[in-house]
C-alpha cells in the first residue's frame, strides 16, 4: 500500500482514543503537544492518563465503546486488546482512523518521529516494520542532535533580519541558503550552537549596506 505522507494542524480538533492502556497513553501523549481536543474512551486509565484527566487535558469516558463516541471526531484511534472491538473503530469512524497494529484496517498510519523543536522528522516503512522504522529513528536521532531546536529557534529570528537589512535579493538569497549548509551543520555538530549563532551573525553584518 502506498501512503501519502503529510503533517496534520490538530489544534483544537477532536480526537478519540478507545482504550486506556500504555499504547492508549503514549498516542494521547503525542496528540497533546499537536493541540487535539482528546477524549479517551475506556473503563480504566493508566496513571498517567488518570493525571491527565485530574489535569484536565483529556476527557474520559469511563466505559466501553459506542458508535456515538467517533460523533464530531476528526480522527479516532482504536488502541484496545479486542481486535473485535478495534474493528468496530475503524468501520464506524468518520474521518481519519488508526487500528494499532493493523494496517489494513487504518487509512492512516503513525510514523516515527523525531522533534528537534521546530524540527520534525517522520520514519515509515508502510506498516511492514515498525520495528525497522524505530532503528532507522535511534540512527537519526544521533544525526540530528538537541541542538537544532536552538538552532531553529535563532533562525527564526535570523530570516527577519536577513529580509530586512539584506537589501540585494541575490546576497540574501546566497545567505539565507547558507544558513542550512552543510558547512553551517557541521559548524554546529562540532563547536555548538554559540559558535554557529556567531559565524552567523559575522556573515550578516558583512552584507549590512556600510
Amino acid at each position: 500500500m502506498t501512503y501519502y505522507p503529510v503533517f496534520l494542524n490538530l489544534k483544537g480538533k477532536k480526537a478519540v482514543i478507545v482504550g486506556g492502556g500504555r499504547v492508549a497513553e503514549r498516542k494521547v501523549l503525542v496528540l497533546l503537544r499537536a493541540g487535539a481536543d482528546v477524549t479517551v474512551v475506556s473503563p480504566s486509565l493508566t496513571g498517567r492518563l488518570l493525571k491527565e484527566q485530574a489535569k484536565k487535558t483529556i476527557r474520559h469516558v469511563p466505559r466501553g465503546f459506542r458508535r456515538d463516541d467517533l460523533k464530531g471526531a476528526f480522527l479516532a484511534i482504536a488502541a484496545t486488546d479486542s481486535p473485535e472491538i478495534n474493528r468496530q473503530v475503524a468501520q464506524r469512524a468518520p474521518a481519519l482512523v488508526n487500528v494499532v497494529d493493523v494496517p489494513l484496517e487504518c487509512n492512516f498510519i503513525a510514523p516515527s518521529i523525531i522533534k528537534r523543536g521546530d524540527l520534525t522528522v517522520a520514519i515509515s516503512t508502510g506498516g511492514i516494520s515498525p520495528a525497522l522504522a524505530k532503528t532507522v529513528r535511534k540512527e537519526l536521532e544521533m544525526i540530528y542532535g538537541p541542538e537544532f531546536s536552538g538552532y531553529l529557534k535563532f533562525l527564526k529570528g535570523i530570516r527577519v533580519k536577513a529580509l530586512e537589512e539584506i537589501s540585494h535579493k541575490g546576497r540574501r538569497e546566497r545567505f539565507l541558503k547558507s544558513l542550512a549548509s552543510q558547512k553551517t551543520l557541521d559548524i554546529l555538530r562540532s563547536k555548538g550552537l554559540d559558535e554557529v549563532k556567531k559565524t552567523v551573525l559575522r556573515k550578516l553584518q558583512g552584507l549590512k549596506p556600510s
